[in-house]
């Protein structure tokens, strides 16, 4: 007969990804630890208050929140070695000897008290589990409700650490069989996510990775609530339904999230699996299972206006194209880069890519780079960020991005947006469109009052370091990568090739191509035509002026004049 838990009840686990690695778990009996690409040898029993031996404090964060422990119960449950359960058993025992409550900001507590119920769950339902050593169990369930109690007192304002914070009182209060306290966390969670989650499903935001990591909380208290008998309210309800529409639509073809702003590239479809059972909804289902189960997503062109995300793809195999256009907010926080405009693209692979993260330390020069414009796939003017850096949340004024329209024709959808800066004088509005399912046109008009220097990038995937050729075609500049070209008309920007950076996830970057489109003057207009595969066809303009844009690709004749929205993408001859 399985154990279970000492003086606490069951809770529903909702797991992060993917925190089954038996080697962090083999690292940690030896009482190693790493994070964010640094590993640390600080013993089972460490000094968790460690004043001056751990220099990154995003590192000791990630250690604070006892993430390995999900990686100890599942080779415990795996293997059946008891020492994996007394690695546990010592780093929890010592932290709570030497650590006082409140100690650690709300979200940290509020982390490690959620992975210490998970990781002891976790534990309890192996065969071999006998139960904590002498003491434990009470001594961790009375922090566990000592950890609740101080959250209760001690919750953040807004955003998304409130929500991990709520979701945790929840956890505490139906692991403590604290029903009013669970109650009350519930309508606080709803009314959170009325005010964090906008009508559109976007969080306020604006970083696709804190988006999933808000959805796993609010998951997570359905599914717990439902459980318990307790009633989920209707606007918790419409809030995470939203917010899944959001999710499965930013989920690229090949099952891994657009890192736009602050966040990791992440294969978020186990939790979109979890959301499909709890909400019901059989496209989620569909995307979770790569279409194993479900049914397939009603639309694949789809945008979210008020956060600003734009989606265009043929279908959710790994073979299909995808692109997102970001022309929305920085968000509300920190964690927005300033990419307005920018364009991530996917054909078989990533072909155009965001950046990444890669640190949050405040002083280093890679925070700025990474959360910088001429880090990501936008125009960049005279070299300066959109809006005036700040490793945090912007201070004074900010750059401004909006939707100037949307137009779709058979074998042609087109996506104009605009953006103006606090910090010059010129005005980027940029013209997307996608032909017949098959390549990109992207049109950049800057105009200013005074002269320039503009620079369209494009981030290119690790994979392309050294495999990337420049040519210059007669009439055009070519840029192959392995996975498609870059072409840019004669007479619409000089084309290079800078160093550039990709950081997949956080603490880890990869050297990568940074095609750059450039060109002078008040005014200028660039264009890029972006080709998945090997073909190269010629591209030819014949009209580029206000508002219209008209291209001969190869055989086939592209154009649009827009705001009349009048366009057309003839067939190829």
């Amino acid at each position: 007969m399985t154990a279970t838990l000492t003086a606490l009840r069951p809770v529903i686990c909702v797991p992060p990804q993917p925190h089954r690695d038996r080697a962090a778990a083999d690292a940690a009996r030896q009482g190693r630890f790493s994070h964010h690409g640094r590993s640390l040898t600080l013993g089972r029993r460490p000094d968790w208050r460690c004043p001056g031996r751990i220099a990154d404090e995003e590192w000791r964060i990630e250690w604070l929140k006892f993430y390995v422990g999900h990686d100890l119960a599942a080779a415990f449950a795996e293997t059946g070695d008891v020492d994996y359960l007394r690695t546990w058993e010592d780093m929890v025992e010592s932290f709570i000897e030497q650590v006082p409550v409140g100690q650690d900001s709300s979200d940290v507590s509020a982390r490690r008290v959620q992975h210490w119920l998970y990781t002891w769950q976790g534990l309890a339902a192996a065969p071999t589990y006998r139960g904590l050593r002498d003491g434990l169990a009470e001594r961790l369930t009375a922090r566990i409700g000592a950890e609740g109690q101080h959250l209760a007192e001690h919750l953040t304002a807004e955003r998304n650490h409130r929500t991990l914070e709520l979701y945790t009182l929840l956890l505490t209060g139906l692991a403590l069989g604290d029903t009013p306290r669970a109650l009350a966390a519930l309508d606080l969670l709803a009314d959170n996510a009325k005010h964090d989650i906008w009508a559109d499903g976007v969080h306020r935001e604006c970083s696709p990775d804190y988006h999933l990591l808000v959805l796993r909380s609010l998951v997570g208290a359905i599914v717990n609530a439902r459980a318990e008998g307790l009633p989920v309210p209707a606007t918790l309800l419409d809030r995470v339904d939203r917010a899944c529409d959001v999710a499965l639509h930013l989920q690229r073809p090949d099952g891994l999230t657009s890192a736009l702003s602050d966040g990791d590239c992440v294969d978020f479809g186990e939790l979109l699996g979890f959301a499909a059972g709890a909400l019901g909804r059989a496209d989620l289902a569909w995307v979770a299972s790569r279409g194993r189960t479900g049914i397939p997503p009603a639309r694949g062109n789809v945008s979210f206006p008020v956060g600003g995300y734009h989606v265009q793809r043929t279908g959710w195999a790994a073979p299909d194209r995808f692109a997102v256009f970001d022309c929305g907010p920085l968000g509300d926080g920190g964690h927005g880069h300033y990419d307005q405009l920018a364009l991530e693209l996917y054909a078989g692979a990533p072909f155009v890519v965001d950046p990444g993260r890669f640190t949050y330390e405040a002083g280093s020069p890679w925070r700025r780079w990474f959360k910088g414009t001429p880090a990501h796939n936008t125009v960049t003017v005279d070299g300066q960020d959109q809006t005036p850096y700040r490793p945090g949340r912007p201070k004074g004024e900010q750059s401004v991005a909006r939707l100037l329209g949307r137009w779709t024709v058979p074998g042609l959808d087109v996506i104009r947006g605009q953006v103006h800066s606090p910090a010059y004088d010129a005005v980027h509005t940029r013209t997307v469109g996608f032909v017949a399912g098959e390549f990109w046109i992207v049109h950049d008009r800057l105009r200013g009052n005074t002269p320039h220097r503009y620079a369209a990038r494009w981030q290119l995937a690790p994979q392309a370091q050294g495999r990337t050729t420049a040519t210059c075609d007669e009439g055009q500049a070519v840029l192959r990568s392995p996975v498609g070209s870059l072409v840019v008309p004669v007479g619409y920007g000089a084309v290079g090739v800078e160093e550039g950076w990709v950081a997949p996830s956080y603490g880890e970057k990869h050297r990568a191509p940074l095609v750059a489109v450039r060109a002078a003057g008040c005014d200028a207009d660039l264009i890029t035509v972006l080709f998945p595969g090997d073909v190269v066809p010629a591209v030819e303009v014949s009209t580029c002026v206000e508002g219209a844009l008209q291209l001969r690709v190869g055989g086939r004749t592209v154009r649009w004049e827009l705001p009349a929205g009048r366009l057309s993408a003839g067939s190829p001859c």
